[in-house]
């Protein structure tokens, strides 16, 4: 039968699926009978995929301790090293490897025991060629989707390692990627952002990663200064340059000397200090209050603003060549209305922030979270951080209900939604795919069917109407023990 459907050149006509767009899959077959092994071969070679034959458990070890491959596929009855042992072995070394086994019929429940261990799929002997390269191609699909995933998650990990930064949402990622750019440089850096969205966050996370990063960090808020000293913070003064300076004092730039300062809220300060700012960029030299003598400084400067400096040079408010001085690198952090996908990381980052990493947190219920979703955050994340701190003060056994809520979120959400002026945003949409969206509620039906017929995964398979080897298939890691 096998040698027949070697010589049909029809065959290979018949199977013309796509050929991958990513490099060449790599696939190692493993089966000790000879016919099968260079049936298989040949299969795989006319798909389009680089193919390697081992004729043994042993040789596939071998291969498997030098060679990375995207899939396995491997008999189940061989000697000395049976397919199961293999499968194990070798989730040691390649774990996000896919495999693929095959069986007699008198052998299935071995298949399925093989699947608890993490194998894709298995394919009964004697298989059909159209179901071997269809399981070959969903088989490479799943690896593929489960690098991507890992790639993607170590990214976000990586993201939320800048400074705390939680970075779920396209704005968020774009200003992760820009500190990862600018930080190894001496730029000056424009952060524009509306009040309570983490511009000094950001500030710090540019510092960390700065060349700068074990000098001083010195941050003060432009709007909180009254005019009349801001001079003497940012300068430093002499001993009776004016009533009430008995000593002399170190300004803020001398203090920051080859580290980083801070300008939050830039808008706010005055022209006269402006002026005298542009002059240390421009020369690195600062001159104290009463006194006569430059000091060199080695300080890079990163401003913040919740106003655009554009506007404020129209209106005669900001120094125009001041600004082009600070905006050489500019990053928009956006508010957190408009990146809904952040709340829900924020919310549980701030928990464990508060509760401490090894605690356990409080459940969000369904409602709460939809009241979290809805609210416009006009207070952005610092205004979701006395949320849940509100929440956490007043959450009991271990779940935060509206209740917990300060009661102004509630109600303006609640009114929002009776008169119109919100309209849901249900947390199951935001900021997913069709594609991700479905996936979720596969997996909340497989679990509710496999609860119903009280964990018996073949009653649910027979309920589902879909094999035993599918339903682990689709079933998350967490669902198969």
């Amino acid at each position: 039968m096998w040698t027949g459907i070697l010589e049909n050149d029809n065959f290979w006509s018949v199977f013309n699926y796509k050929k991958w767009i990513r490099p060449m899959p790599r696939i190692l077959i493993v089966d000790d009978e000879p016919t099968i092994l260079n049936l298989l071969n040949k299969i795989l070679i006319g798909q389009g995929y680089d193919a390697t034959p081992a004729s043994n458990g042993e040789k596939a070890l071998q291969l498997l301790q030098t060679e990375k491959f995207d899939l396995m596929i491997s008999d189940i009855n061989m000697t000395p090293i049976n397919g199961m042992e293999l499968l194990r072995k070798a989730a040691v070394s390649w774990p996000d490897m896919g495999v693929i086994m095959l069986t007699a019929y008198g052998t299935v429940a071995t298949a399925v025991e093989a699947m608890k261990e993490g194998a894709f799929d298995y394919i009964t002997k004697p298989f059909k060629l159209d179901e071997l390269v269809l399981t070959v191609q969903r088989a490479l699909e799943y690896h593929h989707a489960i690098t991507e995933n890992k790639d993607l998650k170590a990214r976000l990990e990586h993201k939320e390692q800048l400074g705390g930064i939680v970075a779920e949402s396209p704005g968020m990622r774009k200003v992760c990627e820009m500190i990862e750019r600018v930080a190894p440089t001496s730029t000056t850096v424009l952060i524009y952002g509306e009040s309570g969205t983490g511009k000094e966050l950001v500030a710090r996370a540019l510092h960390h990663y700065s060349p700068r990063k074990d000098a001083t960090f010195m941050a003060v808020n432009c709007a909180a200064l009254p005019a009349a000293l801001m001079e003497s913070e940012m300068f430093g003064h002499v001993k009776g340059s004016f009533t009430g300076a008995n000593a002399t004092k170190t300004g803020l730039f001398e203090a920051a000397h080859g580290g980083t300062l801070f300008l939050d809220e830039i808008s706010s300060m005055p022209l006269e200090i402006q002026s005298k700012l542009l002059r240390v960029l421009q020369d690195k030299k600062i001159r104290k209050v009463g006194g006569s003598d430059h000091t060199e400084v080695d300080v890079r400067i990163i401003a913040a603003s919740n106003e655009k400096l554009e506007t404020l040079i129209e209106q005669g408010k900001f120094r125009e060549d001041l600004y082009y001085r600070l905006s050489v690198i500019s990053i928009d952090i956006p508010p957190l209305r408009n990146r809904p996908e952040d709340i829900l990381p924020l919310v549980n980052h701030i928990m464990s922030r508060e509760l401490g990493p090894d605690a356990d947190l409080p459940l969000i219920d369904h409602e709460t979270q939809s009241i979290l979703d809805n609210y416009n955050w006009p207070g952005n994340v610092r205004e979701l951080e006395n949320t849940i701190q509100h929440a956490l003060t007043f959450a009991q056994q271990g779940v935060i209900t509206k209740d917990t809520l300060p009661a102004k979120i509630v109600n303006t959400v609640e009114e929002g939604l009776r008169s119109g002026i919100i309209t849901s945003r249900h947390e199951q949409f935001k900021g997913k795919s069709l594609k991700t969206f479905l996936h979720d509620k596969e997996k909340e039906f497989l679990q509710r069917t496999i609860e119903s017929v009280n964990g018996d995964k073949e009653k649910a398979a027979n309920e589902l109407g879909i094999s035993l080897a599918t339903l682990y298939r689709k079933l998350p890691s967490d669902l198969k023990k």
